[in-house]
């Protein structure tokens, strides 16, 4: 049997904030995730994001180190439904007091493309293709 990707695996410092982050971005958690040790949501195509608290991840693999001062080395992708669509999500969450890396721009691939940063630092890429560019 082949294995098959299924799950995106984030460790999130502040978990609550996590969660306000991503469900911003339209992600579905249940109810009451904020007092959970591990999360996930559903993602289109099947798979999952799962969100571990950095106890729970100590609890298991107590030598893991975790990086200093947040992430930086996962990078997601979102599309949004529009090229103004880009600019108005990435706006939102700026104004929501996340970090803005790079403001929406046409990109040389033919898309619009915004990044900003998750609360423990991972790059969130907001995308759309421009009209014209084709797919």
């Amino acid at each position: 049997m082949t294995p098959r990707f299924a799950v995106i695996g984030l460790v999130a410092s502040d978990l609550a904030a996590s969660l306000a982050f991503y469900r911003r971005l339209g992600l579905d958690f249940p109810a009451g995730s904020e007092t959970q040790p591990h999360v996930e949501a559903a993602l289109p195509g099947g798979t999952t994001l799962a969100l571990d608290t950095e106890d729970t991840v100590r609890s298991f693999h107590p030598g893991r180190r975790l990086p200093a001062g947040g992430g930086g080395r996962v990078s997601l992708a979102f599309r949004c439904d529009s090229p103004a669509a880009v600019d108005a999500v990435y706006e939102d969450l700026v104004g929501a007091g996340h970090h803005g890396e790079l403001k929406p721009w046409d990109a040389f691939w033919g898309m619009r493309y915004a990044v900003v940063h998750d609360p423990d630092g991972n790059g969130v890429d907001l995308f759309a293709p421009l009209p014209g560019a084709g797919e």
